[in-house]
Order: C-alpha cells, then structure tokens, then sequence
C-alpha cells in the first residue's frame, strides 16, 4: 500500500499527510484516445462501455494554485460517464482538445487519457497556493462544475459563463484514488454519511435543485404539484424528496410495481406505473403521443385531481411530447439530460396556446450545490444509493447505468476499502436511522 494512502485510511492529521510525498501516478478509470474508434458506425445500444472503460495507472498531474488535490474515497456513475464511454454525441477527446486551448493550466487537460467521473468525496492531500478556505485533511465532497473566474458572467451564474462539466469535458475526475478540483468546487462532507452516500449527492442532487427549487429553474411552490418522470432514477428519487420536503406535491412516473414502491417509500404521494396504463413505448410523434399523454392526464387527475404544475423531465426524446401535454395551463416543464435521446419533438398547440414555458437546466452553481449538501447535512436530503462496485469493475457499473438496469444511484469504492466508512457524526446517523438514510437499499 502507498505511504499517502495507508496514512489517508488510517485518518493522519495534516501534519503527517503533508510531509508524506504525493505519488508520480494513480489508480483510475478512464479511456484512452487509441480506443475512440471502436464503437465506429454502431448504433448507441450497441455500444458496451465496458470494452472502452480501462482501469489502470495514469501520470499525476501538477497542481495548480487555484486547485486542491483530493484523495478519492468513493465515487458515483452519472450518464455523462456512459457518454464518454460511448463516445457520442462526440469524442470525449474532443472537449479535452478545447479545454486546453484556454492555454496556462488547462493545457494539463489534453492528454492520450481521460480520467472519468464526475462525483466524489474524499480527503484533502493538498492545496495550491492560492487556496484560502480549504487545507489539508478537511473531508469534502466535490461538486461537478469548473467555471471561469474571470468571466463576468460567473459572478451572476456560473452556469452561464464558460464553464465546463468536471470529468466530462475537463480531464482527471473523480473515479480514481486522487482527482484534480478547482477549490470553488469544494463543499464539506456531511459528517453522518458514509464516503459513498456523500459521493452519490453532489451531480443529481444538485441538478435537481436548480430544476426545482433555485432560481433559474422552476422555482416551486408550497401546494404545486409536480410529475416526476424517473422517480426512481438519480435525478428523479432527489427530485421526489425535494418536493415532499419544499411542500409540494410529488407524482412519480415509473415502469414497474417494485419501483413503485420504491417511489412511494421516498415520498410520492401518487406514483403511475407507465406499463399499467400503457405508455410503455416511445410513441410515435403526433397522435399517438397525444394519445397517450392524455390517458396519462387522466391518470395525473385521478390521483391528485389536477394537472401538474411542474413536469420534471430529464428522460427527453421518449417523454417530452408527454410532458408538454400533461402540464396544466401555465405550468412548467424543467428539462435536462436527455437520456433517451436528444431530439424532442412536441405538438406546440398544447405549449403556445396554453402559455407553458419550458425551461432548460444543466448542472448547477456552487450556491445551489452547497444549500444541497446543507440540506443533506441536516437529514433533510437522504443518500439514493442503490448499488456500490470497487474502483475496478468501473466498466461494469456504468453499464448498469448504460442499460438502465439500477435505480437511484450507483456508487463505486474507489481509495475507501469497503462500505460504511467516513461517518464522523454517528449520533445524528443513529437519530435519523438507516432507513431515513439510504431509502432505496433499505427497499430492496
């Protein structure tokens, strides 16, 4: 075992971690250039991640003085790992190639490797120079955005300047035993969780959050009912807790009874199980989708009595022209992600003559990213963990994710030797219970 990583399990002080020498190179999963051709002229199905996602030793990069170098405890999966794996809808070398033409630091980025993950908590090894609020030692969780901070547009909203998604379109993410972040992208770990609950909740919790609650995304009301598409998935079971806790009314859409007990059991007040009612398929542009998304009205109505104010949809292409429907009059439709495909093709009758709005979120801001791991610091916001893989069987957990065979979150071990480690807060874990905080495991 390494000096650095016996010394981070065994919990050394500062003192100690920063005298021991950070190692020449690490354990990662990534993707190498050479690979970037093999899924060349297959359909997306085809495409199995595990044949492009390697596990194995890459260089360590040089700190910058803006950067902190955390050693990663645990991970997560979230779709933009399947994409990079898969390729598509460009090569992840491609945004890497971009990044490095900002020139100083960024050049560190362009490498013949791509280090994978955009999740992660873990221990602070070191601290760049100019680095004023973090120090080594300190637990944190890492949230996924890299923004400029000489853009103007930042000091409005991040997520309008140029910024990039962090081990998506910037290199040496979080799945590996150490990762390379900005400080603005650091938040405190919250002490009752584990390394790997914490490691699931900064990308679809965030995310979440800025669809709903912040100020750029729909901005929910107490008594505002909310359908769900997902309501099992990542971003869906944050989302169904944020609207029960924020006094709305969650409606879940899922595609089966076990996944529906799962969305009763995170707060649904209502859950439709789409193969009961037959919205099973993608439906065709055009009547069969207005077809079906009244039958799905119906349902709504049945079981709450009105049409939703919000529709959450991060599923996209096989859902949207749903969503556009169902939304009552006035009401809006928060998207992001686009899982099934990124084409939307909707009736606009249903959108203009009705005064919907559909607004688009990608990511979040460090404001909205930080009042989400308060929020779970607190016990407001559970874990959605479902599944955890070791660091080396990361191509089999983002298959898992590629087939949409999971629910909730599938996290990985990547320094922290097993599960249920990290915990500094044990009489807060034991008030809230084990149930409260990873209902989706509990559920299985």
């Amino acid at each position: 075992m390494e000096p650095m990583t016996e010394a981070v399990l065994r919990g050394a002080d500062p003192d100690e971690l920063s005298r021991i020498p950070v190692p020449d190179d690490f354990l990662a999963a990534h993707l190498r250039q050479e690979d970037a051709g093999i899924f060349m002229d297959m359909d997306s199905a085809s495409k199995d991640v595990r044949k492009s996602v390697r596990v194995g030793r890459v260089p360590m990069p040089e700190l910058a003085p803006d950067e902190v170098l955390v050693a990663v405890m645990a991970s997560s999966i979230n779709y933009n790992t399947v994409w990079s794996a898969m390729f598509e809808p460009i090569s992840t070398f491609d945004a890497l190639k971009r990044m490095a033409k900002a020139g100083g630091w960024n050049a560190r980025h362009d490498q013949p490797f791509h280090v994978l993950g955009s999740d992660a908590a873990g221990v602070v090894v070191r601290v760049g120079s100019g680095v004023r609020r973090w120090k080594v030692g300190d637990h944190v969780s890492v949230a996924p955005l890299v923004a400029d901070a000489e853009d103007p547009r930042t000091h409005a909203d991040s997520m309008l300047s140029d910024m990039q998604a962090w081990g998506y379109e910037t290199n040496f993410g979080g799945l590996a035993h150490y990762t390379l972040v900005r400080s603005s992208q650091l938040m405190p770990k919250p002490a009752h969780l584990t390394w790997e609950e914490a490691a699931c909740i900064p990308l679809c919790g965030g995310t979440s959050y800025r669809m709903l609650i912040g100020e750029h995304g729909a901005r929910m009301n107490l008594g505002d009912i909310v359908l769900i598409w997902g309501a099992t998935g990542g971003l869906g079971s944050f989302a169904v807790q944020m609207v029960k806790n924020g006094g709305g009314i969650p409606i879940g859409v899922v595609s089966s009874e076990h996944k529906a007990e799962i969305a009763r059991k995170l707060g649904c007040e209502a859950v439709i199980n789409r193969e009961e009612i037959g919205i099973g398929v993608q439906p065709e542009p055009g009547p069969a989708t207005v077809k079906l998304a009244k039958r799905l009205g119906r349902a709504i109505r049945e079981a709450v009595g009105e049409d939703p104010h919000i529709v959450f949809d991060y599923v996209g292409r096989a859902t949207f022209g749903m969503s556009v429907i169902v939304a009552r009059r006035g009401g809006a439709i928060v998207t992001c992600g686009s899982s099934s495909g990124f084409e939307h093709n909707y009736d606009n009758r249903y959108f203009w003559m009705n005064l919907k709005r559909v607004i688009g979120c990608h990511g979040m801001n460090l404001r909205e990213a930080t009042e989400t791991m308060r929020l779970s610091a607190l016990g407001k916001l559970s874990p959605v963990l479902s599944a955890v893989y070791p660091l080396a069987e990361a191509g089999e957990a983002t298959r898992l994710v590629q087939k949409n065979a999971h629910t909730g979150k599938v996290g990985v071990l990547c320094m922290a030797p097993e599960e249920g480690l990290g915990v500094t807060d044990h009489e807060l874990r034991a008030r809230l219970g084990e149930q409260t905080l990873n209902p989706l495991r509990s559920a299985q």
